[in-house]
């Protein structure tokens, strides 16, 4: 979402940037996925938690998680990995644009995480603090990864 030159306020993340909530995000991952490293991209100052695995979904030998969190418990969850797949929760004001969401909380799914108003799906993933959200997309994750398919990522129930 962020980043695109067409991009509307309506789409964006509100707030400043949580560092602590970062933090306790970074934290939470190194505690519960062993197949991961987690950084900042600027410890004092940071904008976004990178989080690098040695593998990934399906055929993918290597993946990473962009993850934003903002003051305001906006946050977004951006994977993507070494075979070009795309997908990201997300949890922000969206205009109304996206019809099969009635919140915040929406889904872009695999294998482009598009943005088109009627492929965004509602998230399965409702809570908000930053720990819930966290463990409840490692959750979703490794579903997906143990079974070798998208189709989990998003059908959990709340938190999964």
């Amino acid at each position: 979402m962020r980043g695109s030159p067409n991009e509307s306020e309506a789409h964006t993340l509100r707030g400043a940037t949580d560092r602590p909530a970062l933090l306790t995000i970074r934290d939470t991952i190194q505690e519960m996925e062993p197949l991961a490293t987690a950084e900042l991209d600027e410890y004092l100052n940071p904008s976004v938690l990178t989080v690098a695995f040695d593998d990934g979904l399906c055929e993918a030998g290597e993946a990473r998680f962009d993850i934003q969190w903002t003051t305001q418990d906006d946050y977004e969850y951006h994977y993507t990995d070494a075979e070009g797949v795309n997908l990201r929760w997300g949890a922000h004001p969206h205009g109304g644009d996206y019809i099969h969401v009635p919140g915040l909380e929406h889904y872009h799914p695999p294998p482009t995480a598009i943005s088109t108003p009627d492929e965004v799906e509602k998230s399965c993933i409702t809570q908000t603090p930053e720990v819930l959200v966290t463990r409840a997309v490692l959750k979703l994750w490794r579903v997906a990864y143990h079974t070798e398919s998208y189709l989990p990522l998003n059908s959990g129930s709340n938190p999964p």
